[in-house]
């Protein structure tokens, strides 16, 4: 069981944090008109990418590391609480449809379990004791990389979860928007975004959460990119799960490929309506079989398996 945090104890650390900070000269917002809030708003979110942009050494490193652990079967974890944890569950689902990924690969845990996800689960961010079975119970593996998120940097459950995965040997990183957080000190990645006081003193659903989502979109979506789920800046990896993906999916070979509607219909259809298949048969001129041979050996390379098509 977790020991109940001492109220003063944890009240002045809260209060040492940036994203806790109370902001003075906006004391009075709510006497504000609507439109006068909302360009303070958006004023304080156009400082976010700034934010962001000073981490990126920081980002990339992380990427590279996990992309390089990923390549040989490793899973990508988010784990957080609240808005946190709420991300990374969301940036985990989109995977499978974007990248064609298995829902395996990439993995949402937030404190709680997935009621977590609509209400609030008392205690539930305050205990390591949870995040270390929550990453029990998935069998995390030293292949694998784990992504505390915590927008204060001292949430127990992410520490928690990034304390585990080191011990077990496994990559971790640390995604916080406090400079010198305890999150940030336990991963072997720390990744600071610090965004500063929020308009609503404490609600880090609003900066800081639109700078864990930023970040969180790079290291999954650069990750892919490295691991060969894109051609250029085209999703070959897109699963055709409804109409506006299959319909997606064929602008895709025919962008990559400038073939007519009737040679992309034939080489989705020659490969069970896999992008990536059907543009190597269209540009590296193989059937299918020979198609999922190269993309095979290349580990799903399709540049790589074009230049082979090329000189064979």
């Amino acid at each position: 069981m977790t020991a109940t945090a001492d109220p003063a104890r944890l009240r002045a650390e809260l209060e040492t944090l940036t994203t806790e900070a109370f902001r003075p000269e906006l004391a009075e917002i709510d006497r504000c008109s609507t439109l006068e809030i909302a360009r303070t708003m958006n004023a304080e979110d156009a400082t976010v990418p700034a934010a962001v942009a000073a981490r990126l050494p920081q980002i990339a490193a992380a990427i590279d590391a996990t992309a390089e652990r990923m390549a040989r079967g490793g899973r990508l974890v988010y784990a957080g609480a609240g808005t946190a944890g709420r991300l990374g569950v969301l940036d985990a689902s989109e995977c499978p449809p974007t990248f064609n990924t298995d829902p395996a690969e990439v993995l949402g845990l937030i404190a709680g379990g997935p009621s977590a996800l609509v209400s609030a689960v008392e205690g539930a961010e305050d205990s390591r004791e949870l995040a270390v079975a929550d990453l029990t119970a998935i069998d995390l593996t030293p292949q694998d990389t784990v992504v505390g998120i915590s927008a204060s940097g001292r949430t127990p459950y992410a520490i928690g979860a990034v304390e585990h995965a080191r011990r077990l040997g496994a990559l971790t990183v640390g995604l916080s928007c406090n400079a010198g957080s305890a999150l940030a000190a336990a991963a072997e990645h720390g990744i600071e975004v610090v965004v500063g006081p929020e308009l609503l003193t404490g609600s880090t659903r609003l900066k800081a959460g639109t700078a864990q989502k930023l970040v969180l979109n790079m290291l999954s979506t650069i990750t892919m990119i490295r691991l060969g789920k894109t051609y250029g800046n085209l999703m070959v990896d897109v699963r055709a799960s409804n109409d506006k993906l299959r319909a997606r999916s064929r602008r895709i070979v025919a962008l990559a490929t400038g073939a007519s509607d009737e040679e992309i219909e034939a080489a989705l259809a020659a490969t069970d309506g896999e992008v990536k298949n059907a543009i190597l048969t269209l540009l590296g001129k193989v059937d299918a079989p020979t198609a999922a041979r190269l993309l095979e050996t290349s580990h799903g390379h399709l540049r790589t398996a074009l230049e082979t098509a090329a000189s064979s």
